[in-house]
């Protein structure tokens, strides 16, 4: 049996540790989990109207949100985890038509995208009682996910199938056909590994003679104790504009998330980001006083970006025993738990069928 170390325990990296063949594998997962943008995340799975012009990007999206149903299945996700609630879209009256019809022609290869429909202002009141009276697009296929609920099921799936997980930043160095995996004073030797450390994947690069085209940015978002307790099966809202509108069980509603490129691995709550999504986040609000009037937490993490905005994932040139993956963004609910699946299999079955979500590896590696 061969040795798998996976350093770093977010979602891409927790997923692929649930999805390998423990009959070909012994898997150690070392994670830091300091600012970890998965446990501070809450999102909407409804890529299909994006209007990013990367179709590579698209593709791995779509493919990301129709693997769902799966994943849902294989990890036996309850509702507080993951739920497909619908999404709301809203924008400008004069923009609805084109919308719907983007919407209607992304159907034709997206069918997860599920009844489309224009609702009227007080349709929209009705499916979601915070917001005011607008008209929306509302497609039934789109989900939320609970980043930091999706990990704890994972984490204890891992467990009970003995997979050993280990909290701290570890190094990486190379000795022969070997790779070493160090935290704190201990050393462990292994087969193969797989770098799925986020923001944090220059630094352990840099260890084995390679830089990577990766940025970190800060992200913060809100979340909102209120009394709706009904709140759990509301649709998630994509505002126009960069906030959405996330709302959980019991009463808690997430608003997020803000993109601070400047931020870096800062985790510091700002009254500047709470300002931001207030301002973002109001004038869709039934309620004005929505922010002053009920208590909210922040959730603070740091995603990875490339200079492009798009993922890689792909073995290290001319050394198939280790896979790197990173610069997922914001969109990494909807694309992480697939690139995980597709590592696994890869380190299951031998078999990649990644290039047509990506660009070449070299365009975001190179030697130092």
């Amino acid at each position: 049996m061969k040795k798998l170390a996976i350093i770093g325990g977010g979602i891409i990296g927790l997923t692929l540790a649930n999805y390998i063949d423990l009959t070909k594998y012994s898997v150690t997962v070392y994670d830091n989990p300091v600012g970890q943008a998965t446990k501070a995340s809450a999102g909407i799975i409804s890529p299909w109207l994006s209007k990013r012009r990367n179709k590579k990007w698209y593709q791995l999206a779509k493919d990301g949100a129709a693997f769902y149903p799966k994943l849902v299945q294989d990890f036996s996700l309850s509702n507080n985890v993951y739920q497909q609630t619908g999404t709301l879209i809203l924008r400008k009256d004069g923009e609805l038509d084109a919308l719907m019809q983007l919407a209607e022609e992304r159907k034709q290869h997206a069918p997860e995208i599920g009844d489309i429909q224009l609702l009227t202002r007080e349709q929209v009141v009705e499916k979601l009682p915070l917001l005011k009276a607008q008209s929306a697009l509302f497609i039934t296929g789109g989900g939320k996910l609970d980043g930091a609920s999706y990990l704890e099921t994972l984490r204890q799936r891992a467990q009970e199938n003995m997979i050993v997980l280990k909290t701290g930043t570890a190094m990486l160095s190379q000795r022969h056909d070997q790779w070493l995996v160090q935290i704190a004073n201990a050393t462990e030797q292994f087969d193969a590994v797989a770098l799925c450390t986020g923001p944090g994947l220059p630094s352990l690069l840099a260890s084995i003679d390679f830089k990577t085209d990766i940025r970190a940015q800060k992200g913060q978002l809100l979340a909102f104790e209120t009394p709706f307790k009904d709140s759990g099966s509301w649709p998630v809202a994509m505002l126009d504009g960069e906030s959405d509108l996330i709302p959980f069980e019991k009463g808690k509603i997430l608003v997020g998330a803000t993109h601070e490129n400047d931020g870096g691995f800062d985790l510091t709550p700002t009254k500047e980001a709470f300002s931001l999504l207030q301002q973002k986040t109001v004038p869709f609000l039934a309620e004005s006083t929505f922010f002053e009037k009920y208590q909210s937490t922040y959730r603070v993490g740091t995603r990875a970006y490339t200079s492009d905005f798009a993922p890689f994932f792909n073995f290290l040139p001319n050394n198939p025993t280790a896979v790197i993956a990173s610069g997922l963004g914001s969109s990494g609910l909807t694309t992480g738990p697939y690139i995980g699946f597709l590592l696994a299999k890869y380190f299951n079955e031998g078999k990649n069928d990644w290039e047509y979500y990506q660009k070449p590896i070299e365009h975001y590696l190179s030697t130092l």
